[in-house]
């Protein structure tokens, strides 16, 4: 299937045009702030601004002969600007250029993600209210344990993401760091105040020391952020593709009509959309080790980072703005089955009472080895007879020795289990609907 959903936002924002609009905005601004104290004209500083301008098709052109994007843009940004242009990149690297619109980048890419962030944590809380009692069994070791409910686990959801959108806005501020510093980060040839103007009117904060670049354990920080929130969402994309096997069909991905599952057996209806996020989490995963990589940088710099930031950080924004839109959609549809829960929960025979059948024992006095092991004895009867739990512990005379008919009911009645949910649903702030 093609998917043609489109993130054209994020996509533009690590566009080539954007790229250049904010190397022209950047020395644009380091001029104003030279003119403002006086080292340059402040007519030269105004010419910059009204007639700076570039065209994409002609920097490249200029590339092919100079091998060297930063410069291919100055030229042709001189082209428009004409005598003025001889203040622009004064005293500027091209690093200063770089990485300074790498902060802006990533800065714009944060926020749209905390935006994205914050529509997939109203609708996952929305659906956990709707199904906060609905009844299903937990599971450890893939096995039946206890009873939960499905909201329950939504609101596990939503307290994971919360930590996920708190990590994003955290990170935001370590990497929203500019340098306009020159060659090797001295201000040999740049008043640190023209650095100062630059930054502030950017939004970005200057790096207190730098050398020809920001320091690269900022950039992996932030690409080890959108790893984590990447494997959050991968860790929901496969507990629901658990949940939505042939065998447990407990919640299903919304599937179309029309929509086919396989091109052989025409009865498939698969959860393809949280495959596909569990594969892009591994490329994000992916990006964030080549991140860690490009730490190590010999000296004041080189430049091996540089390469690998031109795949890895736009295509880990853009990844993971789809990705966080795609799970939006699939909890916002996805298709929950109580009748399959409330049918799984019963089929252990009441089981998962075995904790609270033990606790009564222990409560009634008897010593907690010999309840455990009457109680064993009668959740193995079950296992291999098939009887409720409720009938083999009432056939175990240790058992009856400590508790009546009516405690026994009540140790297996799923009721117990649900008593803490509104607390627990505040407390991951989930506030329940206003009646």
């Amino acid at each position: 299937m093609i998917d043609r959903y489109s993130r054209s936002e994020m996509r533009s924002i690590w566009s080539e045009e954007r790229k250049f609009q904010i190397w022209l905005e950047i020395e644009t601004l380091a001029c104003e702030a030279m003119a403002k104290i006086g080292q340059i004209p402040q007519e030269d500083a105004a010419a910059i601004r009204a007639k700076g301008a570039f065209d994409i098709a002609r920097i490249q052109e200029i590339e092919l002969r100079t091998n060297h994007d930063v410069i291919a843009f100055l030229e042709n940004v001189a082209e428009n600007v004409g005598p003025s242009s001889r203040w622009i990149h004064q005293g500027l690297t091209s690093s200063d250029l770089l990485d300074t619109t790498i902060a802006v980048q990533m800065s714009e890419s944060c926020n749209i993600l905390v935006n994205d962030l914050q529509a997939l944590r109203k609708t996952i809380a929305r659906r956990a209210l709707e199904h906060q009692f609905t009844p299903m069994i937990g599971r450890s070791h893939g096995i039946h344990a206890e009873p939960i409910t499905f909201g329950l686990k939504l609101a596990l959801m939503y307290d994971e993401f919360g930590r996920a959108l708190e990590r994003l806005e955290q990170t935001r501020e370590r990497i929203r760091v500019g340098k306009i510093s020159g060659a090797v980060g001295t201000h040999a040839h740049l008043d640190p105040r023209v650095e100062e103007y630059v930054c502030s009117q950017l939004g970005l904060i200057p790096s207190p020391l730098s050398t020809q670049i920001i320091q690269r354990d900022r950039h992996a920080e932030f690409l080890c952020t959108l790893a984590l929130v990447a494997s959050s969402i991968d860790r929901w994309a496969t507990e629901f593709r658990h949940l939505q096997r042939t065998e447990v069909l407990e919640v299903e991905e919304f599937f179309g009509e029309g929509q086919k599952g396989s091109s052989a057996m025409p009865h498939k209806r698969n959860p393809i959309t949280g495959e596909r996020l569990s594969g892009l989490a591994r490329v994000i995963r992916g990006n964030a080790v080549a991140a860690l990589e490009n730490v190590a940088l010999w000296h004041e710099r080189d430049i091996s980072h540089s390469s690998v930031e031109r795949i890895i950080l736009p295509d880990s924004c853009t990844l993971l703005d789809y990705m966080l839109a795609k799970l939006e959609q699939l909890v916002g549809k996805l298709l929950v089955y109580p009748e399959n829960m409330k049918r799984n929960m019963e089929i252990t025979g009441g089981l998962y009472a075995s904790q609270a059948a033990l606790l009564k024992l222990t409560e009634g006095g008897m010593e907690r080895k010999r309840a455990y092991e009457a109680v064993q004895r009668a959740a193995m009867k079950t296992w291999k007879t098939k009887l409720p739990l409720s009938q083999t512990l009432a056939e175990e005379p240790e058992v009856t020795q400590h508790l009546d008919a009516a405690e026994i009911a009540d140790a297996c009645a799923p009721e117990r289990h649900f008593a803490h949910i509104q607390k627990k649903f505040a407390q991951v702030g989930i506030e329940q609907p206003k009646q």
